[in-house]
């Protein structure tokens, strides 16, 4: 099915979301939509799918003009979206989720439907059980239950916005083998990304987004310069890494054993030294969580201590971990880090711990203002941090940071952020770095670990390799070391740097 987007308009507010977007896919391809953080990709497919109303424009599939205001008119119509956070519901069984926005009333056969499901997971190497509970799949399963849902519904468009995000390489190349099945058979792929390398391993064609218009198309391969000039008017340059000279120590970690019920990573000696990059490497799940939250006190070891510049706060409550400045900056940046329904404004009085019981509203919205312009956060006062994009949210956590910090602590600090904002990120912590800040964060990308970490430990199952340099390590190894090719349990933390 060819798809035509014809001068797309939709503004919120004063915000220029798409302005006049117009562009084609042609059937049987693998079309890439690419951009910055904020350039309008997620809000022209949602006007395709149904999601969102245009202000302005047309949708033609197959040449002929369509009206789509919901999306089961644009299922209807053939055009399905996988969201960057699958649209499933964790309660149900897969059966009972694939099942959804189908025909059959309330007695649908869910013999023929159980087989359906196996015929089509089939086709593409998936490895689905019709009993299992969705919430218990990873993010890669449910993306890949959603794809066999919007194909048995029939839809011959197929959006895909941001995938890759929180997938393992296995289900990331999984996902590309259907993807590119699925282009053979006829449909119409789209793919949107902010990462290069993706659309230049998939794509056939690539429409580059900046500012909620269409900056350029490309045919497949091009230069990455090229790309990057066209996503951001530059070609950017990354800052070649600094060696610095090391404070004293900030954080030891001592015997420590620390556990959720499921999962006990134990007999940990670390020191990290004030100034110091710590990476976490290794499968989601594999405890590098468990250790961030024992470093910030939001979860009480098993055994063992932790002493912070010398003082030790095993078992203090949260609340003294941030008082001896530690800060923790989660991966769900709404779920966990910001307030939905809360403005920017609010955050930042929020964020204040001195003050009283009485708010200065002047004086808060005036530090905003200062916020806004020292993290070029897209946003103004009142904008509620829901309507931010991730790498303004992003910005806006980094804005709420204590000024001195003795340890920083980060999950997956740049997922889900275009190249010039993982390295404006970067760029932020590692003023932190300069300033004394001993930092570790999880990250799901070897590359960034390596690129800016002195140390890293790898995490495999709740086991955990001694204390690797950065500089004498290669993604190779760290790869062995995460699918438990080397052996992790023999290796033991230093306790010393």
């Amino acid at each position: 099915m060819k798809v035509e987007l014809l001068d797309i308009h939709k503004y919120f507010g004063p915000v220029r979301a798409n302005d006049g977007i117009s562009l084609t896919i042609e059937s049987g391809t693998i079309h890439g939509l690419l951009g910055e953080n904020g350039a309008g990709k997620t809000t022209l497919m949602k006007v395709l799918s149904g999601f969102v109303t245009p202000d302005r424009g047309q949708v033609l599939l197959d040449g002929r003009p369509v009206t789509i205001h919901n999306p089961a008119q644009a299922i209807a119509a053939g055009v399905g979206m996988l969201h960057q956070d699958p649209l499933d519901f964790p309660p149900l069984t897969v059966l009972d989720d694939f099942l959804l926005g189908r025909q059959g009333g309330l007695f649908p056969n869910r013999t023929q439907a159980r087989q359906e499901l196996a015929d089509l997971a089939g086709q593409f190497g998936f490895s689905l059980h019709p009993d299992t509970a969705v919430g218990s799949l990873t993010v890669g399963e449910r993306q890949q239950l959603e794809i066999l849902r919007l194909l048995c519904l029939g839809v011959q468009v197929l959006i895909l916005d941001e995938p890759t995000t929180g997938i393992s390489a296995a289900q990331k190349a999984s996902l590309f083998a259907a993807l590119r099945q699925l282009a053979a058979q006829g449909k119409a792929i789209i793919f949107v990304s902010h990462k290069l390398e993706e659309v230049q391993e998939l794509c056939r064609q690539v429409t580059v987004l900046r500012r909620g218009r269409v900056a350029g198309q490309v045919t497949m391969p091009c230069p990455t310069d090229r790309l990057v000039e066209l996503m951001f008017g530059q070609v950017l340059v990354s800052g070649e890494r600094q060696e610095m000279p090391l404070g004293q120590p900030a954080l030891e970690l001592l015997d420590l054993a620390v556990a959720d019920g499921r999962l006990q990573v134990s007999g940990v000696n670390l020191q990290v030294q004030a100034g110091e990059v710590i990476g976490l490497a290794g499968l989601e799940g594999s405890g590098q969580r468990l250790l961030l939250c024992a470093c910030a006190g939001l979860r009480r070891p098993l055994a063992g201590r932790v002493r912070l510049a010398g003082v030790d706060m095993t078992g203090q409550p949260y609340a003294r971990y941030l008082a001896a400045g530690v800060a923790y900056l989660p991966a769900g940046r709404l779920e966990e880090g910001l307030i939905p329904g809360l403005d920017l404004c609010e955050h930042v009085a929020l964020a204040e711990r001195e003050g009283g019981f009485f708010i200065n509203w002047p004086a808060a919205r005036q530090r905003t203002v200062a916020c806004i312009q020292d993290f070029n956060i897209k946003g103004r006062p009142e904008t509620r941090v829901e309507a931010l994009s991730g790498g303004n949210q992003q910005r806006a956590l980094l804005a709420l940071l204590p000024p001195s910090l003795r340890l920083l602590l980060l999950e997956h600090p740049t997922r889900g952020l275009d190249v010039e904002s993982t390295l404006w990120v970067w760029g932020k912590l590692l003023e932190r770095r300069r300033q004394g800040t001993a930092i570790i964060f999880t990250s799901a990308d070897l590359d960034e670990i390596l690129e800016h970490s002195d140390r890293i430990l790898v995490f495999s199952g709740g086991q955990v390799t001694r204390a690797l340099r950065a500089s004498e390590t290669t993604a190779a190894q760290l790869g062995e070391y995460i699918g438990g090719v080397s052996d992790v349990s023999r290796s033991t933390f230093p306790v010393s740097s």
